[in-house]
C-alpha cells in the first residue's frame, strides 16, 4: 500500500480535529482497569496501538464496553487483575509494553508482553533493570532486552530509581509498579519527561509529590474511577501545524488539542522559527490542559533544537525536519540520539529520505544539519513501517517543486492517525 501526495495547488483552510492523544489514552484504559468502579473515557484515540493495550486489558479480565462517547472501562481493583490466558500483544506500542510491565511486575501471576517486529527489536532493559530491582522476576531475549517479556511479578518493594534518560515510558512504568509496592517509590530524572501518568492519578486521587525531576508514590493506594476525556493529540496536530505554515496562504484551526506544558516543544520550535500560531480558549480537562491552534502560513527560519528541548519534541521531530527543509538557512538538531531505538531509527530515515526528495541534510551520531530554504522534489520514498516517517514525508510532497512524493508501506499510519489523509484532503478541499 503506497500513497502519493501531489504538490498542492491552493492553501489549506477549514477546522480540523486530531484524533485523540495515545499516550493519554493508553494510562486511561490501564488505570481504568486498575480504579475501583467505571471510568468512561471519551475521546479516546482509536490507532491500533490503543486498540490493541485496550485488547490487552481485556486479556487480564477486564470488562471494556464501547460506548457511543467512547469507552466505559469496569476496573478490578490494584489487586483484582486476572491471569492471561495468552500472551499479550502490543503491537507497535512501545508505550502500551513499557506501562503494561510495570503493572504486571506487581500481579501474583505469570504473563508474557511481546509485539510486532519493530517493537521486539526496541530496547526492554531499560524498564526490566528497575522492575527486577523492586523483585519482580522478568525473563526475556538477551537476558531481557528484548521483547517477548516473560514476568512473574509479585511481592514488589520500593525503591529510588534514578533513570539514565529523560522518558516518560521509564518514569510510569516505575511508578505504576509502584502503586503495588509497600513503601515509597521516587523516580529521578536527568531532565523532566512528560507527565501524563502524574497527572492522571493526581485526578484519579492518588497523592503523589513532584519535584522538579523527581516524582514520589505511596504504594497500596486504592482509587476511584472517574469519567477521563482525552485531548486531541498534539504529536498529530502537529503535522497539519507544519502543513499550514509553509503552503502558502493557508489559515486552519485546530480543536480540543492537549497543551500539557512537556508536551508543547513543536509549539517553541515552531515559534522560534518565525510561526504565526495563535493558542485560543484554553481550558484544562482532567487534569491537562486543552486549547486550540489558529496557524497561518509565514516564511519560517532555521533554528537549534537542542538537548533541552529533546524530551518535549521526541515524537515531532520527524515533522519538524519537514519544516528545517522548507525554512531559510540552516537547523541543527542535537541530543537527539533517542531518535534511534524508536519505530526505526528516526535519524537515519529522515537523512535519507529527504536527501531523497533533494534535501541537503547530514546525519549526525544524535541528529541532524539540515540545509533549508529550497524547495523538495518528488520521488519515491520508504516508510520504514514507521507512522510519523510516512505523514512527515506526505507534508512535504504539498510543496514539492515537481513531482509527487510517492510512500511505500504506509498502513503503518493507522496506529497513530486513522484518517490523517482525508482529513489532509478535506482541508485542501476547503480552499477551493
Amino acid at each position: 500500500m503506497q500513497l502519493s501526495i501531489a504538490p498542492a495547488q491552493g492553501p489549506l483552510r477549514g477546522t480540523v480535529t486530531v484524533p485523540g492523544d495515545k499516550s493519554i489514552t493508553h494510562r486511561a484504559l490501564i488505570l481504568g482497569a486498575l480504579a475501583e468502579g467505571h471510568t468512561r473515557i471519551t475521546g479516546s484515540s482509536q490507532g491500533e496501538d490503543c486498540l490493541n493495550t485496550l485488547q490487552a486489558v481485556r486479556g487480564l479480565g477486564v470488562e471494556v464496553q464501547e460506548i457511543p462517547e467512547g469507552l466505559e472501562v469496569v476496573g478490578k481493583g490494584l489487586c483484582g487483575l486476572a491471569e492471561p490466558l495468552n500472551v499479550l500483544d502490543c503491537g507497535n506500542s512501545g508505550t502500551g509494553l513499557r506501562l503494561l510491565a510495570g503493572v504486571l511486575a506487581g500481579q501474583e501471576f505469570f504473563s508474557v508482553l511481546t509485539g510486532d517486529a519493530s517493537l521486539r527489536s526496541r530496547p526492554m532493559g531499560r524498564v526490566v533493570k528497575p522492575l527486577r530491582q523492586m523483585g519482580a522476576s522478568i525473563a526475556g531475549r538477551r537476558g531481557g532486552e528484548l521483547a517477548p517479556l516473560a514476568i512473574q511479578g509479585g511481592g514488589l518493594k520500593s525503591m529510588i530509581y534514578e533513570s539514565p534518560v529523560a522518558s516518560a515510558q521509564i518514569k510510569s512504568c516505575v511508578l505504576l509498579a509502584g502503586l503495588f509496592a509497600n513503601g515509597t517509590t521516587t523516580v529521578k530524572e536527568p531532565m523532566r519527561s512528560r507527565d501524563h501518568t502524574e497527572r492522571m492519578l493526581t485526578y484519579l486521587g492518588v497523592p503523589l509529590r513532584v519535584e522538579g525531576c523527581t516524582v514520589e508514590i505511596e504504594g497500596r493506594q486504592s482509587f476511584e474511577g472517574k469519567p477521563i476525556a482525552v485531548p486531541g493529540d498534539i504529536s498529530a496536530a502537529a503535522f497539519f501545524l507544519v502543513a499550514a505554515s509553509i503552503v502558502p496562504d493557508s489559515e486552519i484551526l485546530i480543536t480540543g488539542v492537549g497543551l500539557n506544558p512537556e508536551r508543547t516543544g513543536i509549539l517553541d520550535v515552531l515559534l522560534a522559527m518565525g510561526a504565526d500560531i495563535a493558542i485560543l480558549n484554553t481550558r484544562e480537562t482532567s487534569g491537562e490542559p486543552v486549547g486550540d491552534l489558529r496557524v497561518r502560513s509565514t516564511r519560517l527560519t532555521g533554528t537549534i533544537i537542542g538537548p533541552e528541548l529533546i524530551p518535549k519534541t521526541i515524537d515531532e521531530l520527524p515533522i519538524l525536519c519537514v519544516a528545517a527543509a522548507l525554512a531559510d538557512g540552516e537547523t541543527r538538531i542535537t541530543g537527539a540520539q533517542e531518535l534511534r531505538v524508536k519505530e526505526t531509527d528516526r535519524i537515519k530515515a529522515m537523512a535519507v529520505e529527504l536527501a531523497r526528495i533533494g534535501v541537503v541534510v547530514e546525519e549526525q551520531p544524535d541528529g541532524l544539519v539540515i540545509q533549508g530554504g529550497s524547495a523538495p522534489r518528488g520521488a519515491v520514498c520508504q516508510s520504514y513501517g514507521d507512522h510519523r516517517v510516512v505523514m512527515s514525508l506526505a507534508i512535504a510532497g504539498l510543496v514539492a517543486a515537481e513531482g509527487s512524493v510517492v510512500i511505500e508501506d504506509v498502513a503503518c499510519v493507522e496506529t497513530s492517525f486513522p484518517g490523517f489523509h482525508d482529513k489532509l484532503l478535506d482541508l485542501l478541499t476547503n480552499s477551493k
